[in-house]
C-alpha cells in the first residue's frame, strides 16, 4: 500500500509531501544530533539541536529528486553536518567530526529500528 507522501517522489511531486517529509526527517535528524551531542559533550540544550538537523535533511531529499549520486550526497551532507556542528557549539573541526561520527551512527541504529518496527506493524494480519 502507498502513503500519499510516497505517491510522486520527483520533480512534479506535491509540495506539501515533501515539506512533510523534510519536515520528519529534520526532526528524527535533531533527536539523533542532540544524543549524539550530549554523549560527548554532556549537557546541551537541544534548541541547538534543532539548527542541525535541517541541513542534511534538504540535501538528502534534494539527492533523492533529481537523483543524485548517492554517495556523492551522503559525503556533501556528512561535510555539512561537521561544519554547522562546529559553529553550533563552537567547537573545533576534530571534535565537531567525533560528533558528526557519532550522530551518523546513532541515527543509522535508531533509524533500522524504527524501519524494523514499523514493518513489524505493517505486516500485522487483518
Amino acid at each position: 500500500m502507498a502513503l500519499p507522501m510516497q505517491s510522486g517522489a520527483g520533480i512534479g511531486a506535491n509540495p506539501i509531501a515533501i515539506l512533510v517529509t523534510i519536515g520528519s526527517f529534520a526532526l528524527f535528524l535533531t533527536i539523533t544530533a542532540h544524543i549524539a551531542a550530549r554523549n560527548v559533550l554532556g549537557d546541551v540544550p537541544i534548541r541547538d539541536a534543532f539548527l542541525i538537523g535541517p541541513l542534511p535533511a534538504i540535501i538528502a531529499v534534494i539527492v533523492t529528486a533529481f537523483s543524485l549520486p548517492s554517495l556523492g550526497g551522503l559525503l556533501f551532507a556528512i561535510i555539512g553536518d561537521v561544519a554547522v556542528i562546529s559553529k553550533v557549539y563552537d567547537q573545533q573541526i576534530k571534535l565537531a567530526s567525533y560528533i558528526t561520527l557519532i550522530h551518523f551512527v546513532v541515527s543509522v541504529i535508531l533509524g533500522t529500528i524504527l524501519y524494523g518496527v514499523l514493518a513489524l506493524i505493517g505486516s500485522f494480519p487483518g
